[in-house]
């Protein structure tokens, strides 16, 4: 369904892809993979999940396209959102021989027609209009989501989140990554909550954040895709907004 605040109307499309729009402005993150976009998603066995499941998606109305890592990279997922004369900010780490979903950002750009922008791990620049700052976002290799060796899903440097401001709003969407210094030291007004726990801050460090960012609007995303992303919605919004933060739950389709 389409969530307003203020004069934006943001939906959250499945896994980490959120559409963002002012009117004259419309901003994706992540788009794409699992089927979110081609109408192909299918509910994990065994997980109650209330992830928007909805017909395939083409609108091809985006005008500044953000991704973060390898794991959210589909080529297929931006030709879906992006307008024909769109802007692609894309991590200067992403990699798509190493992520397998071929071509490059760099060939699409040049195929499709969009404008390409790399941007490096913690860097601000203007893209389509849009004041878009990169955050890192990675595991801490002694946090709990770091295996007996020390290795990690998201190593520091893989990815970035980013802090986007629409029509005067300040939106953060943090990648994968577990909830870092660098992200109480943010201006957030809507925060696009990463909850899924297992690869990434649970659904009670991401309330913890919210809390101590102060946004408007908290929305959850990236949770229910598949098996290893589960987490309880329901128990996360309760918990924030016990912390006095307003907090909403996109799990429809419109």
């Amino acid at each position: 369904m389409t969530i307003r605040h203020r004069d934006l109307r943001v939906r959250w499309l499945g896994y980490a892809t959120a559409r963002v729009a002012d009117g004259e402005t419309t901003v994706y993150t992540d788009p794409g993979r699992y089927g979110v976009l081609t109408g192909d998603w299918e509910p994990p066995t065994g997980l109650d999940t209330r992830h928007p499941a909805g017909p395939a998606y083409d609108a091809r109305d985006g005008d500044l396209i953000l991704v973060t890592h390898d794991h959210h990279y589909d080529p297929d997922g931006i030709r879906r959102v992006a307008a024909s004369d769109a802007t692609l900010v894309v991590y200067e780490g992403v990699d798509a021989k190493r992520a397998g979903r071929p071509p490059s950002p760099e060939t699409l750009a040049a195929e499709e027609g969009y404008d390409l922008r790399r941007i490096a791990e913690d860097e601000a620049i203007e893209a389509a209009g849009v004041p878009v700052r990169s955050v890192p976002a990675y595991n801490d290799p002694d946090g709990p989501r770091a295996n007996p060796d020390g290795s990690v899903t998201h190593p520091e440097g893989f990815g970035v989140g980013y802090r986007f401001v629409v029509d005067g709003v300040s939106i953060l969407w943090p990648g994968d990554t577990d909830a870092l210094p660098v992200h109480d030291t943010l201006d957030v007004t809507l925060f696009l909550a990463n909850i899924s726990g297992s690869v990434c801050m649970d659904r009670r460090e991401a309330a913890a954040l919210a809390e101590r960012l102060g946004p408007e609007l908290v929305l959850p995303i990236h949770y229910d895709t598949q098996a290893f992303l589960g987490a309880d919605s329901g128990a996360f919004a309760a918990d924030v907004a016990g912390r006095g933060v307003p907090v909403v739950l996109d799990e429809g389709w419109d």
